[in-house]
């Protein structure tokens, strides 16, 4: 069994094949489209972000996230697991020139996660979701290094590394957290049925959903999927659509160019001002401005 110092240098390896592929702060896709890396310099105020179902594994550097009154932290040493979509404010804490916050993002289908859940032979306990971290072992973090590396081989790819991320996958669901994820993948949980809500609302996010046809789809009433949905996300149904628009719609200006009429439109708002309204109050600037500053912070 590897020992500390074992550890230890596994991880600083990882790291290095990290920073090799992400020389630079901000996101870095890679050849998987499931697979991106976060890099930043400094620690950086709480932001509003879009979490989807996966894995968030820190190599170095401490950040947190916060879904309502609840708040995480997570570190080298632990990871952040998300079934299903989320929409946190996120703060990366340490991180600095010489020692740069690093993680990989795995992005998984909830589909593809609620069958590796079902392998598992451990009952299903609990009925909660939302952010959950697990620790970081040895066997997880040889395949995560064994990932990276495997970006240099582009012929092995197609075949290799989709069981790599399976084996990153099952690392974590076969440990502490396993019992509690497992319960998300049976049907009749009411867990289940809220996430089919979320994915639902983040397929059709730019649509008109009324909660009636929510609640139908969860085989809830309308005021019990309103309970369980905000017990899930901390935000209702509707505010949580409405985040996912706004968020898309900074997507759409800040990677696409759209001014901010054009991107509001595109994620399905009729009124330009309610827009901006409703930008500025999560993003804390107007759109032309927030998009100015990011630009610049980007260099």
């Amino acid at each position: 069994m590897p020992n500390d110092d074992d550890l230890q240098a596994l991880r600083e390896r990882t790291i290095a094949q990290a920073l090799a592929r992400a020389p630079a702060d901000g996101l870095h896709t890679t050849a998987l489209p499931w697979l991106r890396l976060i890099r930043a310099s400094a620690p950086a105020q709480p932001v509003p972000a879009v979490y989807e179902p996966g894995l968030v594994l820190v190599l170095q550097g401490r950040k947190r996230a916060q879904l309502g009154e609840r708040v995480v932290h997570y570190d080298a040493m632990q990871c952040l697991v998300v079934p299903m979509t989320m929409l946190p404010r996120g703060q990366v804490l340490e991180a600095s020139p010489a020692k740069p916050y690093v993680c990989m993002r795995l992005s998984c289908e909830t589909q593809a996660l609620t069958e590796l859940l079902l392998d598992g032979d451990a009952p299903p306990e609990g009925n909660d979701a939302g952010l959950h971290v697990a620790p970081v072992t040895a066997p997880l973090l040889d395949a995560a290094l064994r990932l990276l590396q495997l970006l240099d081989s582009p012929q092995d790819l197609k075949t290799l590394a989709p069981l790599v991320q399976r084996e990153i996958l099952y690392r974590v669901l076969t440990g502490p957290l396993g019992p509690r994820l497992r319960s998300l993948a049976h049907t009749d949980g009411v867990t289940r049925r809220v996430g089919r809500v979320i994915e639902q609302l983040s397929r059709r996010y730019a649509e008109p959903l009324s909660i009636d046809e929510l609640a139908e789809l969860a085989h809830m009433s309308p005021s019990t999927l309103h309970l369980r949905f905000k017990q899930l996300t901390a935000l209702s149904p509707l505010q949580f659509q409405k985040n996912l628009r706004l968020q898309q719609a900074r997507r759409l200006m800040l990677g696409d160019g759209l001014d901010a009429a054009s991107a509001a439109h595109r994620v399905g708002y009729e009124s330009p001002s309610q827009f901006s309204r409703e930008y500025r109050r999560l993003f804390g600037a107007p759109p032309r401005e927030d998009i100015s500053l990011l630009r610049s912070a980007a260099g």
